[in-house]
């Protein structure tokens, strides 16, 4: 898959993961927040907790799924802009959830609350 298709998917996996959430009843606050330490997905809210998103496509098994490519690294670096991103609301509960596809179709999405700690 070229990278032009491959961002494009991503886009879409990450608007079939916005309609998701929001489903379940979630606020989006905000969409691919970036800062030096790394970037998050999505952030969403649920109450007063913050949830910080990471949305993984993977069509194909051949490197692993998508659940194996979120690797320490990774979380780390998610964790790591988290902090950043409360830095203004030190006292907010928070958690890491990982939404997994395979295919690009909301029902088959597998969505893990709680999926890593900080």
């Amino acid at each position: 898959m070229d990278a032009a298709k491959a961002a494009q998917s991503g886009r879409e996996a990450e608007r079939l993961a916005v309609r998701l959430l929001t489903g379940a009843g979630l606020a989006i606050i905000a969409r691919n927040f970036r800062c030096r330490h790394g970037e998050i997905d999505l952030i969403a809210q649920e109450g007063d907790t913050f949830v910080f998103c990471e949305v993984r496509l993977r069509t194909s098994e051949e490197f692993g799924g998508a659940a194996e490519s979120i690797t320490g690294r990774k979380q780390a670096r998610i964790t790591a802009a988290a902090r950043y991103f409360l830095t203004a609301r030190p006292e907010a509960p928070c958690r890491f959830d990982v939404l997994l596809l395979q295919t690009l179709d909301v029902a088959r999405i597998r969505w893990i609350r709680n999926a890593f700690g900080a």
